[in-house]
């Protein structure tokens, strides 16, 4: 996983409420254990109405989208984590997020903050002309206009994210303490040992 420190730029300001994980990445695209490629499938439905944002070269490339309550509500697929980080997004701000969304989203390394609404208001307004700052070492949002939104994390999230550490890694990390334990436990329990092959 790629460390996040800070996420710079402009941002996607789509604002709408409930936008579900279908609406992310459609079941058609979910054929594919691949993350490559699903940008190309990202927000579908979206960018079928002329004028989007998400095809409008203003926007090309934002780290950063702004949408409504209730983000990533809808069913369990990881694919909307994966297809958002290949379209280039690396942090959603919202007034809620689905739990599982929330989830999937931190073990993918995609940073979702969490802001009241009058900040999302703000931040829609401000992101239609300018770029937008997140320091998620000092847990802010600010603007080139002196906004300044600060929000929560949990810390074990926010170590993770800064260090470019998924569960894989973390298990990686302890790989000694794990060999020593298999081996205590093998020379105490010869019988649970795996029968070689």
């Amino acid at each position: 996983m790629k460390a996040i420190s800070r996420v710079e730029g402009r941002a996607y300001p789509v604002g709408l409420k409930n936008i579900d994980t279908d609406v992310i990445i459609p079941a058609v695209w979910l054929k594919t254990i691949s993350r490559a490629g699903l940008g190309k499938g990202a927000f579908e439905s979206l960018r079928a109405v002329p004028g989007n944002v998400f095809d409008d070269p203003e926007y090309a490339g934002a780290p950063i989208l702004i949408a409504g309550d209730n983000f990533g509500c809808g069913s369990s697929r990881e694919h909307a984590a994966w297809a958002m980080a290949d379209l280039g997004i690396s942090a959603v701000i919202a007034p809620s997020f689905s739990d599982i969304f929330s989830g999937n989203a931190f073990k993918n390394g995609l940073l979702a903050i969490v802001l009241p609404q009058a900040a999302i208001d703000r931040l829609m307004e401000v992101a239609r002309t300018d770029d937008i700052h997140i320091d998620l070492e000092t847990q802010t949002v600010t603007t080139p206009f002196q906004d300044r939104f600060e929000f929560d994390i949990d810390p074990f999230r926010k170590h993770c994210l800064i260090n470019g550490v998924d569960e894989i890694g973390l298990t990686l990390k302890s790989s000694d303490a794990i060999s020593v334990y298999e081996a205590k436990l093998s020379a105490d329990r010869p019988w649970l040992a795996p029968n070689p092959v």
